[in-house]
């Protein structure tokens, strides 16, 4: 079977929270990696603006995991996005979890 000329059709969709749960990752990623990155040029000292756009990170990242979970029960769906935004936000939350606790230890 010549598999260039062959074609499958199908109404499979990328799934809309996947979707949604991917964008949420990305966004609380670049905002953890911006208060790392104006943490570490400012030595360390940085406003209370920075902590709170943490925050609101961690919770678009909650949000984000919760989404690509659901996301993923859906039937007949392309699930890519899915795992991408679990990942992500996954991914955010352990940033979170390796911020407090070098805040809270004192490493580096």
């Amino acid at each position: 079977m010549n598999h260039k000329n062959s074609y499958m059709f199908t109404n499979k969709s990328h799934t809309q929270r996947g979707i949604m749960a991917t964008i949420l990752g990305v966004i609380s990623l670049a905002t953890l990696f911006y208060a790392l990155f104006v943490s570490y040029q400012n030595a360390g000292a940085v406003p209370g603006q920075y902590g709170a756009a943490a925050l609101l990170a961690t919770v678009y990242a909650f949000v984000g995991a919760a989404l690509g979970v659901v996301s993923r029960t859906e039937r007949d769906k392309f699930y890519f996005f899915s795992y991408l935004g679990i990942f992500l936000n996954v991914l955010a939350l352990a940033v979170v979890s390796a911020f407090l606790y070098a805040g809270a230890y004192e490493i580096g």
